[in-house]
């Protein structure tokens, strides 16, 4: 993916929360399963957090403080692109296709864990968006995990992520979570409709000149990668559909290529 302008949305708040909290025992949920489960979209962080059974804690190294800092600038440039990308084009097809105006979400980079209007996070839980305080909150070290463990590499993957996270925003925006209400069962919905919003956002940013030549093949790839079936084949060697909280790989892929296709929000109707 090509860079564009940059977004000023940022909040950089690295290093300040500490070190990375793992949760432990109980016969549970590993760092790696709980990162899996969480790709938060939207969800309230406290209700993971309710839910979790009791699990003594130890404090893990920063894994940012590994990285090259040059290497985390060039990071932090990239996803602010991303962001003001995603900027450029929901304030123009928002208003044209849904008759809202937008407003720019903050995103809030962190290092470990950190707080927000929705409760205390940490990087175990993966990037999320808050509803409360309509922010996008990512530490870097999910893309470390999306290339080593989803074996879903590249930029384009990565600017995928930030895309479903503001589609969120939009549903926000539109007022599709206060009518969704938190039902479990419009879980899978509201995270497959978000796809679709990343798939329009990668429509207009094609037509900006921001696309390169296989950077729709790494965002489909991350989409198959974080669906709910290949997540449970891989950590309990079996599939329960009516678990499913995010939808399927299949699902995600064509949620997501259905937007790509139409650039049209309209066509983002998962509540049929």
């Amino acid at each position: 993916m090509l860079r564009g302008r940059e977004s000023s949305n940022i909040e950089d708040q690295r290093g300040i929360g500490g070190g990375r909290v793992v949760a432990l025992g109980g016969g549970g949920l590993g760092v790696l399963v709980v990162l899996i489960l969480a790709l938060v979209c939207g969800v309230d962080p406290r209700q993971l957090i309710e839910n979790m059974p009791d699990q003594s804690q130890v404090q893990q190294p920063q894994i940012q403080q590994q990285q090259n800092p040059q290497q985390q600038d060039d990071q932090k440039k990239f996803i602010a692109s991303v962001l003001g990308s995603t900027e450029d084009v929901w304030r123009k097809i928002l208003p044209a296709q849904a008759g809202r105006q937008y407003r720019d979400p903050k995103l809030v980079l962190f290092t470990g864990q950190t707080s927000s209007a929705c409760g205390y996070a940490s990087a175990a839980m993966g990037p999320f968006y808050c509803p409360g305080d309509q922010k996008l909150y990512l530490d870097f070290a999910f893309f470390n995990e999306l290339k080593r463990e989803f074996k879903a590499p590249g930029d384009f993957a990565q600017a995928y992520v930030v895309a479903h996270e503001v589609g969120h925003h939009v549903q926000n925006l539109v007022g599709t979570m206060e009518r969704a209400g938190g039902r479990q069962e419009l879980s899978v919905a509201l995270e497959l409709q978000a796809d679709c919003y990343a798939g329009v956002w990668a429509y207009y940013a094609n037509k900006q000149g921001l696309i390169e030549a296989g950077d729709f093949e790494e965002a489909l790839r991350a989409a198959s990668a974080v669906g709910d079936d290949t997540i449970q084949r891989r950590t309990q060697g079996y599939v329960v559909p009516d678990s499913f909280t995010h939808g399927s790989s299949r699902q995600r892929m064509d949620w997501f290529a259905r937007g790509v296709k139409s650039g049209d929000m309209r066509q983002c109707n998962t509540f049929r």
